[in-house]
């Protein structure tokens, strides 16, 4: 007899993670079917997607309010397939606004709810463990710190590591890119642009990063700029950005290629997310950004337990990617990238310093594996009847 297991992910980067695990417990335990809500990527890796929940990602009370109505609607939806007992577990990942609903309506009818890449109450919002305890069986953590934390609150939780390395270390890189790419005439001037994975996130932050781009180009002649778009609409959206004097700016554009202009970059300047681990990885020296309005700032002022927006940033002794929060006038936020890139292309010894704390750090945790990790524990949680045999996690090292 098959099991149905229902996942809610809500995130590009989700739908990344979400995909993997899709695909490795496919090959695990066949017999296991897989559908809900997500993204294209889930789709391919054999998940019936009931509805593209990725295409409607969005970030701030400005941007949730006039969703809520529909947001409800597709709860109401997930519901009816809990109702009809046609779904034997749900897995949620990440996008909590949204999967406290769905984990809330799941517990209605007994099934058992599990969190990978749970979200970050360790940060902000400690107040929704609450949440978690009640409507979440079982978190599997993404990062070292969320197994104390959620243990500590009464939670039960299994540290699997993070799926991002998985996709750093197992997802071949485009090698005509790369050798294109190795071909340009100054490495050491290779600068990538990373945007945002969110529609909103690139409309808030490029213009801050072409501003910074203009001055970097004319103290860097020689300097190019990589920009990695996550969806082609963005890409169109970036360029359309481009007055007819950014025209002549040194800028390459590229779709999907992520990976590759930070394996092939010699720094970055990026929107805060958790490609910063990928950075990480790859061992590429950023500077870090993200644009908020003026409330948000306020309010987060008082709900935050971290001191930074960068996971990197967080896991070791000192704060590796230079940071700044942008509120309000942007001509700050403009310096800091000019500032802080300029640095990486001109000055060798800072450069070096920070390329060897991310070595270091990249060697502590930069370890692939959870994908096979988190897939093994659901398949044995979801038909424990079936035997489990769990592939060894391969031993980090730098991508080629």
């Amino acid at each position: 007899m098959s099991t149905n297991v229902f996942f809610s992910v809500g995130e590009p980067s989700g739908d990344q993670h979400a995909a993997r695990l899709i695909h490795r417990i496919g090959q695990i335990q066949p017999q296991i079917n897989i559908r809900g809500f997500g993204g294209r990527a889930m789709s391919q890796a054999g998940c019936d997607l009931d509805l593209d929940l990725t295409q409607h990602a969005v970030m701030g009370l400005v941007e949730v309010v006039p969703k809520l109505r529909e947001f409800f609607r597709f709860v109401d939806q997930a519901e009816e397939y809990f109702r009809a007992g046609e779904v034997d577990a749900v897995v949620l990942v990440d996008f909590p606004g949204f999967n406290w609903h769905i984990a809330k309506r799941a517990k209605k009818y007994n099934i058992p709810v599990y969190y990978y890449c749970p979200p970050q109450l360790w940060a902000w919002g400690g107040w929704r463990s609450r949440k978690m305890r009640r409507n979440v069986d079982h978190v599997l953590a993404v990062l070292p710190i969320e197994e104390k934390y959620f243990g500590e609150r009464g939670i039960p939780t299994t540290y699997v590591g993070h799926p991002f390395f998985d996709a750093v270390y197992d997802q071949p890189l485009d090698q005509k890119l790369m050798r294109d790419l190795s071909q340009q005439p100054r490495q050491d001037k290779l600068v990538a642009v990373l945007p945002g994975s969110r529609g909103s996130e690139v409309r808030k932050n490029w213009p801050i990063m072409l501003d910074a781009i203009g001055e970097l180009s004319k103290k860097h002649p020689d300097a190019q700029f990589l920009v990695a778009a996550y969806r082609p609409d963005q890409l169109d959206w970036c360029m359309k950005q481009l007055s007819q004097q950014d025209q002549n700016l040194p800028l390459q554009f590229y779709v999907g290629k992520t990976s590759e202009i930070i394996q092939a970059s010699h720094c970055a300047m990026m929107v805060s997310g958790s490609v910063s681990l990928e950075l990480m990885a790859r061992q590429t020296p950023a500077a870090v950004i993200y644009r908020i309005g003026r409330l948000v700032n306020a309010v987060g002022k008082y709900l935050l337990g971290v001191d930074s927006m960068t996971l990197p940033n967080l896991m070791g002794p000192t704060k590796v990617f230079p940071e700044m929060l942008s509120v309000g006038d942007p001509r700050p936020t403009v310096d800091f990238l000019v500032q802080t890139i300029d640095a990486m292309l001109g000055d060798s010894f800072y450069y070096k310093r920070t390329l060897n704390q991310l070595q270091q750090l990249s060697e502590q945790h930069a370890v692939a594996g959870a994908t096979n990790k988190a897939a093994a524990w659901l398949c044995d949680k979801i038909d424990s009847s079936k035997p489990i045999v769990a592939i060894q996690p391969r031993p980090s090292k730098r991508a080629a």
